[in-house]
């Protein structure tokens, strides 16, 4: 049946925290900082006021300040922009609870897109603060390590994968994204106890890193090997938005999997320069189409579950606090505070995310995080047809979920697609498509 599938009722959340904050929100952010909670006192008092603030607290007191702040910046208010800015770096820290955390990523946001006004300025502050590919791997690591996110994306993929390819002896798997040969590992040793034998499987992976591609296709033809599967990786070094069909190398007589995990979002980007008529022909639409002249027998679709894509500043960033308050709380219930893994998850890859959603527009804001809802029009606009995901995948994906100390992970179980939740929040949404 569908629905939410829980084990204990939950207790109130970070994110609930915040969407009850919002609702009172419209009535502050008009006021001026001295005619508000929000005023800003100068001197020690003002210090030790903060300081005496008890967790609870403080954690509504920081989701207020970053939405006057956010509304200050929206209208261009640098006065007060500054005023919010500077209690908020009181307040917010990396190795404090979920709410200090997540603070300090909006407020970092926030203050990069006031100095993008001056665009020296901001390249000279930033200069050495990107993230280098050894961070953003070790942030993925670790990701995948402590969180069920990405494992349940990965298996949600293989299994609506083993379920379509069924009985079929020759297989060319199509990944959107391959720079994680972890998950085609697990599909390889499914493949390998297969009844009737493995098939021959190709996989072509698509990436913009070379070595990436170089990495993901040695270590999966050993591991194939290993197990008797007759194998070839076939590497695509291009960019999503320009993927040449002929590239891909389909061959007659081959069944076609395609996966694209968090993949398709970025393409929105490549949109922004076009208005909402001419944006129906855009990168994401042409992407899909070339992808379903392919006739995949399945194409799982994994993405981030929120609106982060709107078309205001203020917009964006309520729908964004309320998604990483809820992440961030969740990373707390299996990462201690002070631990540096945590730090770096957070630092090189939430930390990234929330700023460019908050920070970037155009063409560099990239994080355009969407609902299934808009990507179920988006595919069946290009002509896919939905997959129910089987009960194998629904209870594996169970399985894992019970693998986890806390009972706050959540799975939402609708018109045959999966949602994974922390607490009542809506995270990570997988959906099935056909040609």
């Amino acid at each position: 049946m569908p629905g939410m599938i829980r084990e204990d009722t939950p207790s109130l959340s970070l994110s609930s925290s915040v969407s009850a904050s919002t609702q009172s929100f419209s009535s502050l952010s008009n006021l001026p900082p001295h005619h508000s909670a929000l005023s800003s006192v100068n001197g020690p008092t003002q210090h030790l006021w903060l300081q005496e603030l008890r967790s609870e607290e403080r954690g509504l007191y920081l989701i207020q300040l970053l939405l006057s702040c956010a509304n200050a910046v929206a209208c261009n208010n640098m006065e007060y922009s500054n005023v919010f800015l500077e209690q908020l770096t009181l307040l917010a820290s990396l190795t404090g609870d979920p709410m200090q955390r997540v603070a300090t990523y909006f407020m970092e946001g926030l203050a990069a897109r006031i100095t993008k006004s001056w665009p020296g300025v901001y390249r000279a502050l930033n200069s050495t603060q990107l993230p280098s590919i050894v961070d953003m791997l070790s942030a993925r690591q670790v990701f995948f390590s402590v969180c069920p996110y990405l494992k349940f994306a990965f298996l949600t993929v293989n299994q609506a994968i083993l379920d379509a390819m069924e009985g079929e002896k020759v297989v060319h798997l199509i990944d959107l994204e391959a720079s994680d040969p972890v998950q085609w590992l697990a599909l390889l040793q499914a493949l390998s106890v297969r009844p009737g034998g493995p098939p021959h499987l190709r996989i072509t992976g698509v990436s913009e890193r070379r070595a990436v591609l170089e990495q993901t296709g040695q270590r999966l033809s050993i591991e194939a090997e290993k197990l008797d599967i007759p194998f070839q990786f076939h590497p695509v070094h291009a960019q999503l938005e320009n993927l040449d069909i002929e590239l891909l190398r389909v061959k007659t007589g081959e069944a076609v999997a395609i996966s694209s995990v968090m993949r398709l979002h970025p393409l929105l980007a490549k949109d922004s320069r076009f208005t909402a008529h001419e944006a129906s022909g855009g990168a994401i639409d042409q992407v899909l189409r070339t992808l379903r002249c392919l006739s995949p027998k399945v194409m799982v679709v994994v993405e981030q579950e929120s609106s982060h894509n709107g078309p205001t500043l203020l917009e964006r960033f309520i729908e964004a606090l309320h998604y990483y308050c809820a992440m961030f709380d969740s990373l707390d219930s299996t990462l201690p505070q002070q631990c540096p893994e945590r730090v770096t998850l957070e630092k090189h890859l939430f930390g990234q995310e929330i700023k460019n959603i908050v920070a970037c527009e155009g063409v560099e804001r990239v994080e355009r995080h969407e609902k299934l809802e808009k990507w179920r029009k988006r595919m069946e606009s290009a002509g896919f047809q939905m997959l129910v995901l089987s009960q194998p995948t629904v209870l594996q994906a169970k399985r894992l979920l019970h693998c986890y100390a806390c009972d706050g992970y959540r799975l939402l179980e609708k018109d045959g697609c999966l949602t994974l939740c922390w607490q009542d929040t809506p995270l990570y949404s997988a959906s099935a498509w056909h040609a």
